[in-house]
């Protein structure tokens, strides 16, 4: 009989997102063994990666729970966390736009929760500064909220990871749980690539998967409810259309905040989300009905939209609390559950989960902490711990003096790979080289921004293949877009 071998943790993160990451990382900063577990292939495979990339003020949520202060909190932090991390971060401001009498009372009652949340500088503007800020919208009047930030996820989250990985935590991923089996000193989990793990504290940061896993473990009674978001991407027309984010007044009873329009961090708009609640917790699709009724609904709030415009489109699944039929928010549940002594539970982190990412690390490490004093333990801080993190060069950011000193250096930088977004191999090449070793195209896409522009990748995919094949050896029956299943050749043809 094989020999049983379990890997020995002190800590197991279930769940690489937003949320996952930032756990990680700042659990890092102790003198902790940390293991996390991604049943994907790659970091913010989730909601995590498919969100409207916003910074939140923190006006929308109910006063006293932990989505308002835990965002208020990320809020007034992030623009600091974003330059310890190389993220790319810019504060917009936002505009939500009233249309008749019954917009301004809601937005006159969110100005006052918002304060009562901490929130900073909320204030109504009138039809003419409407204008001024967000020309071509319309309305009666609006309210101004100037600490609502854009930023890029996919990078926050990745550069998340490898702060944490370069602090020492390791991350698995294709590795979805499978058992957990709760013993006297701590949890034994198996994952579907065959490997056990045994850890005193099992930390839950599964997104819409993490009523399963609490279940697995033998807390019951959690549901989540998958609740759909589409969206369309527009070209980088915002320097042309909107150069701030502009909502609906909010009206009560429905999944999200209302279809907005956002500015992207590299100049494109974002349209959506739709809140469509679903059956099938992995359908991502987009959906004819749906997107053509977010297309009337964007142009009611921009009639200069075209569809011309548009370049692409995606979807995302809130895991959401609330049911259908009552729609809104309910609290996100953050802790140790009393009854399976070690397993921290975070379920129903929906937005605005990554804007309070890292105070729910904060929170987290609390009570990691209070576990290991049962033990007679402590969470000894490490003295080699970096919060900072060099951010990847984007070359076509750079002046052009400074480009063509990077040339001299490195002829890589010389050569184009992505036209639309101005790529270079150099840039490509760190992306295959990422710390976390991931290689899927969707992670070169994430790291280097390649293939998201007008043409899709109709320029770049190949060269890139060609990269993988002929200088890093990778088979091309082994290329994925986004991991196993979604394989891209099947073999040669003549």
């Amino acid at each position: 009989m094989k020999e049983f071998s379990a890997h020995q943790t002190d800590i197991l993160i279930i769940g690489a997102g937003g949320v996952g990451c930032a756990v990680a990382r700042e659990l890092s900063r102790y003198r902790q063994k940390i293991i996390v577990l991604e049943k994907e292939c790659d970091v913010a495979a989730g909601a995590s990666g498919r969100n409207s990339a916003v910074v939140h003020a923190g006006f929308n949520n109910r006063p006293g729970s932990l989505m308002a202060a835990l965002c208020v909190e990320g809020s007034q932090g992030f623009e600091q966390l974003a330059r310890e991390l190389g993220v790319p971060y810019k504060k917009t401001g936002k505009v939500l736009a009233a249309f008749d009498d019954e917009d301004m009372n809601i937005l006159k009652k969110l100005v006052a929760q918002g304060e009562t949340n901490g929130c900073q500088g909320l204030r109504l503007i009138g039809a003419g500064e409407m204008e001024r800020l967000v020309p071509g919208v319309g309305g009666i009047g609006g309210m101004l909220s100037p600490e609502t930030a854009i930023f890029d996820p996919f990078t926050y989250c990745v550069a998340l990871a490898e702060n944490a990985a370069e602090n020492g935590a390791k991350f698995k991923f294709n590795s979805e749980v499978e058992m957990i089996r709760k013993e006297a000193d701590g949890f034994l989990v198996t994952t579907s690539d065959g490997e056990t793990y045994q850890t005193p504290v099992l930390i839950n940061c599964a997104g819409i998967g993490a009523d399963r896993i609490s279940e697995k473990a033998g807390v019951s009674g959690y549901h989540l409810y998958p609740c759909r978001g589409e969206y369309f991407i527009l070209d980088k027309v915002a320097d042309e259309l909107l150069s701030v984010p502009v909502y609906p007044a909010p009206r009560p009873g429905i999944g999200g905040l209302g279809v907005h329009l956002t500015p992207t961090i590299d100049g494109n708009i974002i349209i959506g989300p739709s809140a469509e609640y679903i059956d099938d917790r992995d359908d991502v699709s987009s959906t004819a009905p749906v997107m053509d009724k977010l297309w009337t609904e964007a142009q009611t709030l921009l009639p200069a939209l075209e569809r011309k415009y548009i370049i692409g489109n995606y979807a995302g699944i809130r895991p959401k609390l609330a049911p259908p039929g009552e729609g809104g928010y309910h609290d996100f549940v953050i802790k140790e559950e009393e009854g399976c002594p070690g397993l921290i539970n975070l379920i129903g982190i929906e937005s605005p989960g990554l804007t309070a990412s890292v105070p729910i690390a904060r929170m987290v490490t609390d009570i990691v902490r209070e576990i290991a004093a049962r033990s007679h333990r402590e969470l000894t801080e490490k003295t080699s711990f970096t919060a900072v993190r060099q951010a990847s060069v984007r070359f076509r950011e750079l002046p052009e003096e400074e480009q063509a000193r990077l040339i001299e250096q490195d002829p890589e930088y010389g050569e184009i790979i992505c036209r639309c977004q101005k790529v270079t191999k150099k840039e490509i090449r760190r992306a295959i080289e990422n710390p976390l070793g991931v290689r899927s195209i969707s992670a070169i896409k994430y790291r280097a921004w390649a293939t998201t522009g007008r043409c899709n990748g109709g320029y770049c995919l190949t060269r890139i293949v060609n990269m993988l094949i002929r200088e890093y050896g990778v088979k091309a029956e082994e290329i994925t877009y986004r991991g196993a299943g979604s394989e891209m050749f099947s073999g040669e043809v003549k």
